[in-house]
C-alpha cells in the first residue's frame, strides 16, 4: 500500500499479518516524524494527523476480527 491516505475499505481487505506489519510502519514513520517535528524539520504536519489516524484504524479492524473470532 502506498503512503498515501488509505481507505478503510481498502485497510480491511489486509490479512493480519500485514495489518501488524502496517501498524510496525506507522509506529516507526511517527517516531520519525516526532524527531522532525522536535527539530523543526517536519515538511508535512498534516501527515502526523494522518499516521494516528491510519493507526487506529487497523488496531480497530484488528479488534473487530478478534470479536469475530
Amino acid at each position: 500500500l502506498t503512503h498515501m491516505a488509505t481507505k478503510s475499505k481498502d485497510l480491511r481487505e489486509l490479512s493480519v499479518d500485514e495489518i501488524n506489519r502496517r501498524i510496525r510502519d506507522l509506529k516507526v514513520e511517527g517516531i520519525n516524524l516526532k524527531l522532525q517535528k522536535a527539530t523543526g524539520a517536519l515538511e508535512n504536519p498534516a501527515r502526523v494527523r494522518a499516521i494516528r489516524r491510519e493507526h487506529a484504524q487497523l488496531l480497530t479492524i484488528l479488534a473487530e476480527r478478534k470479536a469475530k473470532a
